[in-house]
């Protein structure tokens, strides 16, 4: 089975001495593993940032078998944000959030193009914000989708609107901008908490019950923003 394409590193550790089993997710193939011989050598290795978008040629025996890539670097993302650990652990977060909630090699168009986005959102200055709304869309793409309007009841309290998710046991204050999308919230307390809401929501309703934790990357991600 052989094929070129185009996708995101989402991880990478070590086989051998020489050489690395990645995973690709690729524009027409999905979620994608395979050993990249020679991948920790110093001409290849700085390529193989977590993000970096590549152009690889996959090669293997059988479906049934793990094959081998050969890359070309397309566009090095993780770089730019070398001097910035928030962007650079957020980075990490997301393509570790790719990994675990996405099936292997299983085309997915509109996981490929979120990806995309998220690099054009991680430039953008209101880059928090916009990546909590991101969270929400994987989400969605992969069958979740958190209708937080839904779970929510408007309260008016000192003037001031405030929705809260009430169950039997607990009640949680949800920040006004993932009810309004036209708030103009820009607090990072107030982001935080939303970053933590969506967080909680995936850890205990999707990866959990799956007997997977929450990624180290996305608990660094709000550890480094407090």
């Amino acid at each position: 089975m052989n094929w070129d394409d185009t996708g995101f590193l989402i991880s990478k550790n070590k086989y051998n001495e020489n050489s690395l089993i990645v995973e690709i997710f690729t524009k027409n193939h999905g979620k994608v593993s395979g050993i990249i011989f020679g991948g920790t050598s110093k001409k290849i290795k700085n390529y193989l940032q977590i993000g970096n978008q590549l152009y690889v040629s996959y090669n293997s025996k059988s479906e049934n078998r793990l094959g081998y890539f050969k890359i070309e670097i397309q566009k090095a993302y993780s770089p730019i944000y070398f001097d910035n650990p928030k962007k650079l652990i957020c980075i990490s977060s997301a393509m570790n959030l790719i990994k675990l909630l996405t099936a292997e090699s299983q085309s997915n168009i509109k996981i490929f193009n979120l990806i995309n986005d998220f690099f054009l959102i991680i430039s953008n200055e209101l880059w928090l914000k916009r990546y909590i709304f991101w969270e929400l869309d994987l989400l969605k793409d992969i069958g979740y989708d958190l209708k937080i309007e839904t779970l929510v009841n408007k309260k008016i309290i000192n003037e001031k609107i405030l929705y809260v998710a009430e169950s039997s046991n607990d009640k949680k204050i949800v920040p006004n901008f993932l009810i309004d999308k036209d708030n103009n919230e820009n607090d990072l307390k107030t982001l935080i908490s939303g970053l933590k809401l969506v967080g909680d929501y995936m850890d205990k309703t999707i990866l959990k019950p799956n007997n997977i934790n929450l990624p180290l990357s996305r608990r660094q991600l709000l550890t480094i923003l407090e």
